[in-house]
């Protein structure tokens, strides 16, 4: 799954918040300026000036176009930028006012001074956070992004993605050469620069990459087996016009990636409302989870601890969106050996080709050897299994970004080695503490194609409004203890 390009006003949030900031800085300055060191929101005035002040901000900041291309303008353009942003908001409030009828409790002297202010420091503010983010020195979550091209081909293309004073949301991991080197040194571009072959398109689908980008050379044939095998991992593929005549790879969007403009296809593009939305949700949920996990411990930990002494959590590396590695958290339900046994129960595994692992009765399981009357595992591992409340850590995974609330299931690294290019097209979304497959039928899946086929289904298909159906279908699930072991 890929994202579209944001629009202006959502793409560049810390500016949009410094704006904010800034207005309202300018504000309380101007006020000082005119009637001496007192706070201007005591007063109710002033406190509706200040309100109509911000709503008509935020207006100029939604439907406006203020942050295109804000990191590519120059001062002069930054200047003028910054005094049109304010006009806009000044106009706009006194409009509004003026349809209310309330332009005499306004103080039209505290509105010019708060727009010169403004100006002033919003230029000053903006022009420092653009310089934090060329200079590189602001945190920033990069793509993982390979290189395929021809090597006489490879430093015009790192010249032209990487412009001067131009905001790069990739970094380049990798380039396959469609030729041989011919005994260039490509060591100063600080990459691994291999040939492109069966065994470099491996470590795609093994490693943590976002996309791909292909630049064609003119005199080469186009790669069409390495591009078809990356597609069919759900990943992402950038690509020169080349391509554009092969009906067998649609373009689902047309982007700019550094000086390049590319075609780009991907199995799913989401826009940026629904991500935030999902994001949202996300935060919201993994807050409510994270309390009831803090709940959840105090009655828990001790009866894991009594039972199987050792950590009450169990950290397990997992296999995040697009390869990359992350540690997912669970209340431990089986003993501390229960990774070195797994080896000597794969005979009894249920799920096909040992692309998951899943059996009845497991050993493994804290005080699976305890019986009720029908047989049946009755120890406090099974129940927390059973109840689905070894899950619950997961919401700190869902708070921190790794995961999110529905997803797909993040395999182990073991089955990871194991997946084919199809398989790998589940990953190309975060993974999430239930989804299509948990609610289709969890642990009396045992064909793996089928999970394959239900994570591949939720991802095509996916909105706001599913993923909300999931989660509802979920709840009522773990409260059946439907499908859980």
């Amino acid at each position: 799954m890929s994202r579209k390009h944001l629009k202006g006003w959502l793409k560049h949030g810390d500016f949009i918040v410094l704006d904010i900031i800034c207005l309202q800085i300018s504000f309380m300055l101007s006020y000082w300026l005119l009637h001496g060191f007192s706070s201007p929101y005591a007063s109710s005035a002033f406190q509706y000036q200040a309100i109509i002040l911000f709503a008509s901000q935020l207006v100029v900041i939604v439907f406006g176009n203020s942050y295109e291309g804000v990191l590519r303008r120059k001062r002069f353009d930054e200047a003028i930028a910054v005094i049109r942003h304010m006009m806009e908001t000044l106009l706009i409030a006194l409009a509004f006012l003026f349809l209310v009828h309330n332009t005499g409790v306004v103080s039209r002297l505290q509105y010019g001074v708060t727009s010169l202010v403004f100006v002033v420091l919003a230029y000053v503010i903006r022009s420092i956070n653009k310089k934090r983010i060329l200079s590189g020195s602001g945190k920033r979550k990069l793509k993982s992004l390979v290189l395929i091209t021809s090597s006489r081909l490879v430093r015009d293309a790192v010249e032209k993605m990487y412009p001067k004073d131009t905001y790069i949301d990739y970094a380049l991991r990798g380039i396959l050469l469609m030729d041989t080197c011919g005994g260039e040194d490509f060591a100063d571009l600080a990459v691994p620069v291999v040939a492109l072959d069966q065994t470099s398109v491996e470590r795609i689908r093994r490693g943590w990459v976002d996309e791909v980008f292909i630049y064609q050379p003119s005199d080469m044939v186009f790669p069409e087996q390495t591009m078809e095998d990356v597609m069919t991992m759900g990943i992402p593929v950038n690509y020169t016009a080349e391509a554009i005549c092969d009906d067998r790879w649609p373009v689902t969007d047309i982007r700019k990636l550094g000086k390049f403009k590319v075609l780009t296809n991907s199995n799913r593009f989401a826009s940026a409302g629904q991500l935030a939305l999902k994001r949202l949700l996300d935060i919201a949920g993994g807050i409510v989870g994270t309390i009831i996990t803090g709940i959840l411990f105090v009655f828990l930990a001790p009866a894991i601890y009594i039972q199987s002494p050792g950590p009450i959590f169990f950290a397990q590396e997992r296999i995040g969106r697009n390869g990359k590695i992350f540690k997912m958290y669970k209340f431990r339900s089986m003993y501390m050996d229960a990774e070195e046994r797994k080896a000597a129960l794969m005979a009894q595994n249920n799920v096909q080709d040992g692309m998951m692992f899943k059996m009845d009765d497991d050993p493994r399981i804290i005080g699976s050897e305890k019986k009720d009357k029908n047989g049946r595992p009755k120890g406090i591992g099974n129940f927390i299994r059973n109840t689905s409340l070894d899950e619950f850590p997961q919401f700190i995974n869902v708070l921190i970004g790794q995961m999110s609330l529905v997803g797909t299931r993040p395999p182990t690294l073991d089955e990871w080695e194991k997946y084919s290019y199809a398989h790998r097209a589940r990953m190309s979304f975060k993974p999430g503490i239930t989804g299509m497959w948990q609610v289709s039928g969890r642990s009396q899946i045992t064909d793996f194609d089928e999970v394959v086929r239900l994570d591949c289904e939720y991802i095509d298909n996916w909105n706001f409004l599913l993923d909300i159906k999931i989660l509802l279908k979920t709840v009522v699930a773990v409260v059946k203890r439907k499908g859980a072991k």
